[in-house]
C-alpha cells in the first residue's frame, strides 16, 4: 500500500540534500555534491526494495525488477532529482520518489510482474548548469555524443565532459545507446508546473503533448565608450541591442496564437557594468518553446532575422550560437486512452492537458508508448523556492502510478 508516511519522510531528506546558494530553496545542480548525495540517497532507496541496481556511461540509474518473463519488454518509470538553483523540491524528485514507492507497494503485496519494471533516475534534466535539457535521457537513447559534452561548459567554464570524468563517469562512451534493452511503456509522475489544473480544480492532467525548446546564445560587441563625451548619435549601445531583442522575443512569441508559442530570454549579462561607461558587450540567453515545432522554428527563425537587423542598423557585431533544438511530441492516443480508463476507474477529477515544460518523458515518447501524470503545484509556482505540492495530491498520483504500473506489466495489455 503506497504510504504517506514513507513518502514524506524521502520528500523530507531530499530537501536536507541541497547544496548552498543565496537563497532558501534547493541548490542541487547537476553533477554537484549536493546532486551526487542526492543520487547516492536515491540508490540507496532503490536497493533498499529490491531493485537490482546499475549505472550508465553518463551516470544515470536504472533500477530493475525483474518480470516472471524477462525476455519481454520492461515498463520504465521515473524521473530526475537534480534541480535549478534555488529551486522547489518536487520538481522531478515527485517522479522518482513515487516511482520507487510504487515498487515499494507492489511488492509488499506480493505482487509478480510478467514485463520487468525498471526504475529509471535521469541524470541533468535540468538546463541550469551547461544550458541544455534533458541531457541524461538524451545520452541514454544515444542522443548526446563526446562531442556536445566537450562543447557544453558552465559558468565557470568546465565542460560537461570534464565534470563528467570528475566523477569518474565515461562520456567518451556516448554518442551510442547507453540503454540497450527494450521498452514495453515509459511513464511519468510530475508537478504541472503551471495554473491550469488548480484553475480548473482538477486533482490530475493526464499530458497530451510536450513542449520542446530550441535555446541559443546571443553575443553582442558594441562600443565601450565614456557615458558623458560620446553623444547619441555616436554610440554602439550593447544593451539597447540586447533589450531590443528581449523585446523582439516577447513580440514575436505573442504572434503565435493557434498552437501557441513562448519566447523567454532568461539570461541577459551586460559588460564593463559601471554606471559612467556605455555597455560594450552584451549576452543573452533565449529559449523559445511550443509544442508545435513548424510554429518554434518559426519563431526561431523570425528572431534570427530580427537579430540581424537589429545589430546591423546600431553597428553591433553579433554571434549566435545555437545550444539546442529539441523536438516537441505528442502522446500516443492508446496511452492517453489507457491513463484516462485508470483515473476513470479511480474516480478523480482529470482532464487532458498539453505540458509547456519539457520532460525526459519526450525523448522516450518518440520510440515508446510513453505517458505523463501532473498533479497541481500551489499557485503554479515552479523553479522556485515556494514550489508545493499537496501530500494528499501526491499519494494519490502515486496510487495512479502503481496502478498503471500494474496493468502495463501485464502481458495481456497492449500499447499501439
Amino acid at each position: 500500500m503506497i504510504s504517506e508516511r514513507r513518502l514524506m519522510d524521502a520528500f523530507a531528506r531530499m530537501r536536507e540534500l541541497s547544496g548552498q546558494g543565496e537563497g532558501p530553496g534547493v541548490y542541487r545542480l547537476a553533477f554537484t555534491d549536493a546532486d551526487w548525495q542526492a543520487r547516492g540517497y536515491l540508490t540507496g532507496l532503490m536497493r533498499e526494495v529490491g531493485l537490482a541496481v546499475r549505472e550508465d556511461a553518463f551516470g544515470n540509474i536504472v533500477g530493475r525488477w525483474e518480470g516472471t518473463e524477462p525476455s519481454l519488454p520492461a515498463v520504465m518509470f521515473g524521473s530526475h532529482a537534480d534541480s535549478v538553483p534555488n529551486g522547489g523540491n518536487y520538481d522531478g524528485v515527485l517522479g522518482i520518489l513515487a516511482a520507487i514507492e510504487t515498487v515499494r507497494s507492489l511488492k509488499e503485496e506480493g505482487f509478480c510482474p510478467e514485463h520487468s519494471l525498471e526504475v529509471a533516475l535521469f541524470m541533468c534534466e535540468e538546463s541550469s548548469r551547461f544550458g541544455a535539457a534533458t541531457l541524461g535521457s538524451r545520452a541514454m537513447l544515444g542522443e548526446l555524443s563526446a562531442e556536445d559534452a566537450k562543447r557544453l561548459t558552465d559558468k565557470e567554464g568546465l565542460t560537461l565532459y570534464e565534470a563528467l570524468k570528475k566523477r569518474g563517469l565515461r562520456p567518451d562512451d556516448l554518442g551510442k545507446p547507453l540503454y540497450e534493452g527494450k521498452v514495453k511503456a515509459f511513464f511519468e509522475v510530475h508537478i504541472e508546473q503551471g495554473k491550469v489544473l488548480e484553475h480548473e480544480k482538477k486533482t490530475v492532467g493526464i499530458v497530451t503533448g510536450i513542449a520542446a525548446p530550441t535555446r541559443f546564445r546571443v553575443k553582442l560587441t558594441g562600443s565601450a565608450d565614456h557615458s558623458g563625451a560620446t553623444p547619441m548619435a555616436l554610440r554602439h549601445d550593447a544593451a539597447c541591442a540586447a533589450a531590443e531583442i528581449v523585446l523582439a522575443a516577447e513580440r514575436l512569441a505573442k504572434a503565435e496564437q493557434e498552437p501557441p508559442a513562448v519566447a523567454t530570454v532568461g539570461v541577459l549579462e551586460i559588460a564593463p557594468g559601471v554606471m559612467n561607461v556605455i555597455p560594450g558587450d552584451a549576452e543573452l540567453g533565449v529559449d523559445i518553446r511550443s509544442i508545435d515545432a513548424a510554429t518554434k522554428k518559426r519563431v526561431a527563425e523570425a528572431l534570427s532575422a530580427a537579430v540581424s537587423e537589429i545589430c546591423k542598423r546600431r553597428g553591433i557585431a553579433f554571434e549566435l550560437a545555437p545550444i539546442s533544438d529539441e523536438r516537441p511530441v505528442a502522446i500516443r492516443p492508446s496511452v492517453l486512452d489507457f491513463l484516462e480508463g485508470i483515473c476513470r476507474g479511480d474516480g478523480c477529477s482529470y482532464m487532458r492537458l498539453p505540458s509547456g515544460a519539457g520532460h525526459d518523458a519526450m525523448h522516450w515518447a518518440e520510440r515508446v508508448p510513453t505517458g505523463m501524470l501532473f498533479i497541481p503545484c500551489r499557485g503554479g509556482v515552479s523553479h522556485n523556492p515556494n514550489e508545493y505540492a499537496a501530500p494528499e495530491d501526491i499519494v494519490h498520483v502515486t496510487r495512479l502510478l502503481e496502478k498503471a504500473v500494474r496493468e502495463a506489466s501485464k502481458k495481456s495489455v497492449r500499447f499501439v
